[in-house]
């Protein structure tokens, strides 16, 4: 990947760049899956931390669950979830997915120094999604939670390494110029 493919990944449609990695340990949750379902989801969350150098614990001493991943067959089945224009901060969520025909949706949190502090997943079964494996489920819900990317990516192997890059200890946590791009670039 170049710099120039890499600033793309965190730039939004005004411009901004925003390169921010987790600076806690993930500690993630899934609701509405089957019980069977959740060992393959947890180890394939594990498996892209692990990749990424990145803790995951079981419960975040502050939030309890920092990574939560929400698995609906349709958007409407979100309107029945106690306090989530609370806990979204955004009121007509369901309404505005299902309007948008999305299959998915990701809200990330950051703290005071601009490194993620928690992620909320929302991915719709009914769609084109409806006969995915919950591994790759899981692999793309992970990979989408690891830095604050600009728009949904696909894991791949360069974004496997995009990732590992940018948890590197001697970068900072939260860019926000676009040169940081550079930085990873350099480490890949």
């Amino acid at each position: 990947m170049t710099a120039d493919e890499i600033a793309a990944l965190f730039t939004g449609p005004d411009g901004s760049f925003l390169c921010a990695r987790w600076g806690r340990p993930v500690a993630p949750v899934v609701f509405g899956l089957a019980d069977e379902l959740l060992p393959v989801f947890r180890a394939a969350l594990a498996a892209v931390l692990d990749h990424a150098r990145h803790p995951m614990v079981d419960t975040d001493p502050e939030l309890g669950a920092n990574l939560m991943v929400f698995a609906v067959r349709e958007w409407d089945e979100l309107a029945g979830l106690p306090d989530l224009d609370r806990l979204t901060g955004l009121p007509d969520l369901p309404a505005r997915l299902g309007r948008q025909q999305a299959d998915r949706y990701r809200l990330l949190r950051f703290d005071a120094d601009g490194a993620i502090r928690a992620c909320l997943s929302f991915i719709r079964l009914g769609g084109a999604l409806a006969h995915a494996h919950p591994a790759a489920l899981a692999e793309d819900a992970g990979v989408n939670a690891m830095l604050s990317f600009a728009r949904h990516v696909t894991p791949s192997a360069p974004l496997a390494a995009l990732i590992r890059a940018a948890y590197d200890p001697a970068l900072p946590a939260c860019a926000r110029d676009p040169s940081h791009a550079l930085r990873l670039a350099a480490r890949l």
